[in-house]
């Protein structure tokens, strides 16, 4: 079942605003997950690249970085 915003798209609402930083970190790991994989097949079939691994570990961290966010950044439940 897809994700879906049921209601006005207000962006002021903390929980509206926390979606679209779920739906940006979903984007973002999937670019991730995409680009990766085409590099690491094409150095596979082709040429070696030696900073490759470099460059996936570090756009790693960003992700890693980026998903922390999203959960430290969640509005709070009302009590």
């Amino acid at each position: 079942m897809p994700i879906r915003w049921y209601g006005p798209a207000d962006p002021e609402d903390p929980t509206y605003r926390h979606f679209a930083r779920i739906v940006n970190l979903v984007l973002h790991a999937m670019a991730f997950a995409a680009v990766n994989s085409g590099l690491w097949f094409v150095q596979t079939m082709r040429h070696p690249w030696p900073h490759l691994a470099w460059l996936t570990e570090a756009w790693g961290v960003l992700v890693l970085a980026q998903a922390v966010s999203v959960v430290v950044r969640r509005p709070q439940a009302p009590s």
